[in-house]
């Protein structure tokens, strides 16, 4: 199991698209310079949307630009962060050129769950669950106690996934994005992730008792490609 932060980012709205991965590169290399950051950020994966296939992605979205997946040294890393001297000067100042707010206000902390291991590739098709109203966290735990790794590799567009990762979201979420489960499952490409969900949306897919926890309009699914890795 590692520690995670995970954001779930817009672009600012005057970067086009296809501009906004190498502004993201930019930004991460100041993250590069910065002694507690490579200190307690143990890997990081920028995963931009895909911007071709996207709509071949049964209830993939447009709406959000990228996710990053940082992987933490511990816990604590994940608060301390936020009041390093050094990420406040250097990075900080230069969040609002690329992302459409302060990336505080789009983060997640996560704890993962490996449910199949292999490396991960270059495609990622990536859900962010939320609860269905009035369901207990002790409802989700039970949950995801009974469905255990083969239960989910069952469906198909899992079981082609080669990587499958479960990350539980961990303290209170910024507004906006209040998920409480982070999927991540990998593929050799695009087009292999658009075969693999067929005609079925992820949410569907889920495991039984998993599904009656989440509420899929709560929910978001995104079609993503690495397009920047450290190290």
């Amino acid at each position: 199991m590692a520690w995670k932060m995970i954001y779930l980012a817009r672009r600012n709205p005057a970067l086009a698209p296809e501009d906004f991965p190498q502004a993201w590169r930019e930004h991460s290399a100041l993250g590069a310079g910065c002694t507690n950051v490579r200190d307690k950020v143990k890997s990081v994966r920028q995963c931009s949307r895909d911007l071709e296939n996207t709509p071949r992605l049964p209830g993939a979205t447009a709406d959000y630009d990228g996710v990053n997946l940082l992987v933490l040294r511990d816990r604590q890393a994940a608060d301390d962060i936020w009041s390093d001297e050094e990420t406040l000067r250097i990075m900080r100042p230069d969040e609002p050129r690329v992302f459409s707010t302060y990336v505080r206000n789009f983060t997640l902390v996560a704890e993962e769950a490996v449910l199949r291991e292999g490396e991960p590739t270059d495609c990622m098709v990536v859900a962010f669950l939320g609860l269905r109203e009035g369901t207990a966290p002790d409802a989700l735990a039970r949950a995801l106690a009974e469905a255990d790794a083969a239960r989910w590799l069952a469906d198909p567009a899992f079981g082609a996934a080669l990587r499958l990762v479960l990350n539980r979201v961990e303290g209170t979420p910024p507004p906006g994005y209040d998920y409480a489960l982070i999927l991540e499952a990998w593929y050799p490409g695009p087009a292999d992730a658009v075969r693999a969900f067929d005609a079925t949306p992820l949410p569907a897919r889920l495991p039984r008792a998993v599904a009656d926890c989440i509420d899929p309009a709560r929910s978001v699914t995104l079609l993503t490609r690495v397009t920047h890795r450290r190290p």
